[in-house]
């Protein structure tokens, strides 16, 4: 190759027209000997002035070095169409197996950071790299680098305008810098400027990657020092900028034709599903229907479904359903997905029964979603229903409850077999609960409809329960079974939880001491309610609100306790000081009175009691007096007080 090209370069030379002096330049192939050699081993440009020098250093004539000259002249020409010609031809061959790779695209990444390689290989930069442009955040990112070391640079983002790659993001044209730092053209910001510090970057050459008249990312090519990029370099960047974007549009075209391709057989698996759905939907509609019909009940609904959903289906009350999913479920009217089980809320109107819970079956068709939720329907018809037969008997059990609670004027032998016609047992072991709402209703007609939801959820726990309710005095009263390991404070406070979950307000509920015999002695009934009245009454007193008591949590005190007395008001007038004090200062002085009046009033005895320093006990004793008066020790006070601290302390709700 390099014999060829030098005769045709020698042939050209030959064959233009001579210049003044031609006769002289022309030279005997000795001459050129030299020349020929150094372009056979492609020795560098700077070795071409060696054979001149040395001829001068000999004392050659002058026609000679002048032969020389234009020997070495020519051969820098050969020399350089050399260079150029091996320079095309290896860019040309990189761009034919970047097409290549494109044309057997298999990974986008791969394909990018073959392109990134070779701009920087054929430019002889130190680093190459390539951004792409985010229309979500409306700037631009690094995608792939070469030869880059500093993780910062490698993380860049450059807001359109911004830095010299944020400017060919926004114009769509080359920009090309010898000094970054000392152009003003762009925009620098503290960020970018950081990174390409990081780098070392000083010569930045950027061209933007094009899909039709849309800029979607900026190749780059970028020295440590500074350098002037010459326009054939800034051609060949752009051509691998157009094969990178052609990348990047093969790229996506296959991602669409995949995702139509899975969108065309999805579809086709849907029409071939939907006739077993059509199938399973019918099978379900005639099963509800003939279960309506002839009077089947909740858990054969349940049933049912969990045959044609192929899953187990269990109707829940709300208490026990997940109460977040639960609610959900209700306000939006639809199934709602629970971890790995599906709930779909049983209501009528405002009221919720409870749930139908489809267990471990977290994927579910659209289909069996509707027929779990059109089964809810069903389920809450059929409880309708029943209510309406079990509000009968719900009148006959409140009618019996009120003639117990009036005994004096009933046969106890007749009030027993009516019991036991509807399930209660008299002869065993009974509390009696009185049940009130404590929210305030605007008007009277929701007043009357709380009052109704309350009573509902009482005859339905009552019933359920093997007991009798009523509504009375403004409220509910119940008569349910004790068992033998449970106590009255416990089903007050089971109760009222109950109740208030059923109704959505606050309840709160009374209890009486546990009463027996009621067959021999129904009058008990009537003592027991006035009993558990007057807890309810000293539960309000005390700003318990939804919480349960019996009469054995209050002692003597709930003989204190009816009417209206201003148990708040008395606390605080007597030890509201000393409470305000610790609450204040997180101190123990109230903790310390009631140790102090346990221990007799004895220092000694109470600094063991607490496990302190007697000087301790003396310096909160000395602090409770400055805060209720030196005469706070004195039998009146002393006996005020000890009350007082009985009442706050039954005042704070005890854990359930």
């Amino acid at each position: 190759m390099s014999r060829d090209h030098v005769q045709s370069a020698e042939r050209s030379a030959d064959d233009a027209p001579a210049p003044p002096g031609a006769a002289a330049r022309r030279t005997p192939a000795a001459v050129e000997t030299p020349f020929l050699d150094l372009l056979a081993r492609g020795a560098s440009a700077d070795a071409y002035e060696q054979p001149v020098l040395v001829a001068r250093a000999e004392g050659a004539p002058a026609e000679r070095i002048a032969a020389l000259e234009h020997a070495k002249g020519l051969a820098l020409r050969v020399r350089s169409e050399l260079e150029g010609r091996r320079r095309r031809e290896a860019e040309l061959s990189a761009l034919f197996e970047t097409a290549h790779d494109l044309a057997g695209l298999r990974d986008l990444d791969a394909v990018l950071r073959a392109i990134v390689q070779r701009a920087r290989s054929l430019l002889g930069t130190d680093v190459a790299y390539l951004s792409l442009n985010d229309p979500v955040r409306g700037d631009t990112y690094m995608r792939v680098t070469e030869g880059s070391v500093a993780a910062r640079f490698q993380q860049l983002r450059l807001g359109m305008g911004e830095g010299l790659g944020g400017l060919v993001a926004q114009t769509a044209r080359p920009y090309v810098t010898d000094d970054y730092f000392q152009d003003a053209r762009f925009q620098h910001t503290r960020t970018i400027d950081a990174g390409v510090r990081d780098e070392g970057l000083v010569a930045i050459l950027g061209v933007p990657l094009m899909l039709g008249h849309h800029v979607i990312g900026v190749l780059f090519a970028a020295d440590r020092r500074a350098r002037v990029f010459e326009r054939e370099q800034i051609a060949l960047l752009g051509s691998f900028a157009a094969l990178a974007a052609a990348a990047i549009d093969t790229a996506n075209l296959l991602a669409e034709t995949r995702s139509a391709l899975a969108d065309l057989e999805q579809a086709n698996e849907i029409i071939q599903d939907r006739s077993g759905v059509i199938e399973r939907a019918s099978d379900v509609h005639d099963r509800l229907a003939e279960l309506v019909l002839r009077g089947g009940g909740v858990h054969d609904v349940a049933a049912a479904v969990s045959q044609v959903l192929d899953g187990t289906v269990e109707f829940t009350e709300a208490a026990a359903a997940p109460a977040r999913a639960l609610e959900t479920s209700r306000a939006e009217g639809h199934a709602v997905r629970h971890e790995d089980d599906w709930i779909a809320a049983v209501t009528a109107g405002d009221e919720l029964f409870g749930a139908l819970v489809l267990r471990g079956h977290p994927g579910l068709d659209p289909v069996d979603q509707l027929t779990l939720e059109r089964a809810a329907m069903v389920t809450s018809l059929l409880l309708l229903a029943r209510r309406s037969a079990a509000e009968a008997e719900q009148r006959v059990r409140g009618e019996l409850l009120d003639d117990l609670l009036d005994a004096r004027d009933r046969d106890p032998r007749l009030l027993g077999d009516r019991a036991r016609r509807l399930g209660a047992d008299l002869t065993a072991t009974h509390v009696v609960l009185a049940a009130r709402l404590d929210a305030t209703a605007p008007d009277a007609d929701h007043e009357a409809d709380a009052r109704r939801r309350l009573w509902a959820a009482a005859s339905h726990l009552a019933a359920t329960g093997h007991g009798l309710a009523a509504a009375r005095d403004g409220g509910t009263v119940l008569l349910l079974p004790l068992a033998r390991d449970d106590d009255a404070t416990d089903l007050a406070r089971r109760t009222a939880r109950h109740l208030g979950t059923a109704v959505h307000e606050a309840v709160t509920v009374g209890a009486s001491a546990p009463v027996e015999d009621l067959v021999t002695h129904p009058d008990a009934v009537a003592a027991a309610y006035t009993e558990a009245r007057r807890c309810l009454d000293a539960l309000g007193l005390l700003g318990r609100s939804g919480d349960g008591a019996a009469a054995e949590d209050f002692g003597f005190l709930g003989l204190l306790l009816a009417g209206d007395r201003n148990v708040t008001g008395f606390v605080d007038r007597t030890i509201g000081p000393v409470v305000a004090y610790d609450e204040r200062r997180g101190t123990d002085l109230v903790r310390t009175l009631d140790a102090y009046f346990a221990c007799g009033m004895s220092p000694a005895r109470t600094k063991d009691e607490l496990h302190v320093h007697v000087n301790t006990v003396a310096q909160r004793l000395e602090r409770v007096g400055r805060l209720l008066g030196d005469d706070w020790q004195s039998p009146s006070r002393a006996l005020e007080i000890q009350l007082a601290l009985r009442l706050h302390r039954l005042s704070i709700p005890q854990a359930h």
